[in-house]
């Protein structure tokens, strides 16, 4: 079995990202996080690649940062949590941005950071044995990874204050209930699930993916008109693309459009 802290696997245009730390629960040490900003870049600049797949290796997802690391570092720890926090941000900053689909199988608890990166998804597919928490403030810290960010849009001020300032924990069932991941399947099922969904993926239209990513970030912040008009370019640029051509045609002439072909 490998060493490295993350494995890359790509196989006909699906990239599969896999935190291999599962003695360790999959926590993320600085190794880890330059892994995951490896893996990131190439996800984001490699053409081939058409859809990536996060997951994870073990009995948990990830238990979010190695406290081990916390300790060793001492008095220092504040460096060394600004330079593990800022690079697990670069990697996560480049998976939300990238103009292509990004689905997690979440296979076990995500805590932590680990949250952070099991809400990224457009996709979220977890097994039963999955849970969702903060798990910050037990140790005297504040949310990272984008925590804090994600989790008022997904489901609403209240719960994520609960989430965040109490500590609660979400099973699989309460998450989906809530809106805080798609679709919750038997854990068994949770891989078979997840490369039929990502083959889905793969063979959609992936350059509008990618548009739609962008309009649904930027339709964070930003005013209603502004957001029109970012809609309006984007659809234009969208309509000279060889996948728009693909799928006009294919719906004139009643077919099924072949994206992947011309993308």
């Amino acid at each position: 079995m490998t060493d490295e802290p993350i494995l890359l696997n790509v196989e006909d245009g699906i990239a599969t990202i896999t935190l291999n730390r599962p003695e360790a629960g999959n926590a993320i040490n600085l190794p880890l996080a330059k892994a995951m900003f490896q893996a990131a870049l190439k996800c984001e600049a490699d053409p081939l690649i058409r859809c990536v797949v996060l997951t994870a290796k073990g009995r948990l997802f990830c238990g979010g940062g190695d406290l081990g690391d916390f300790a060793t570092a001492g008095e220092n720890i504040g460096a060394y949590l600004a330079e593990l926090a800022g690079t697990l941000h670069m990697a996560v900053a480049r998976l939300m941005r990238m103009r292509k689909p990004l689905l997690v199988l979440v296979n076990g608890p995500a805590a932590g950071a680990g949250l952070s990166l099991a809400l990224m998804g457009d996709m979220v597919i977890a097994g039963r044995a999955a849970n969702f928490s903060t798990a910050y403030g037990g140790v005297g810290l504040s949310p990272d990874g984008g925590a804090s960010w994600m989790l008022p849009r997904l489901v609403g001020m209240r719960l994520a204050q609960e989430m965040i300032i109490a500590n609660r924990r979400l099973s699989a069932e309460e998450a989906e209930a809530h809106g805080l991941i798609t679709a919750v399947v038997d854990d068994a099922e949770l891989v078979a699930e997840g490369q039929k969904r990502a083959a889905r993926l793969n063979a959609s239209a992936v350059g509008a993916i990618g548009a739609a990513r962008a309009l649904l970030l930027e339709s964070v912040g930003g005013g209603f008109e502004a957001h029109l008009d970012f809609e309006l370019r984007s659809i234009a640029e969208r309509g000279t693309s060889a996948e728009c051509r693909e799928g006009v045609a294919a719906f004139l002439e009643k077919r099924k459009p072949d994206f992947k072909s011309v993308g």
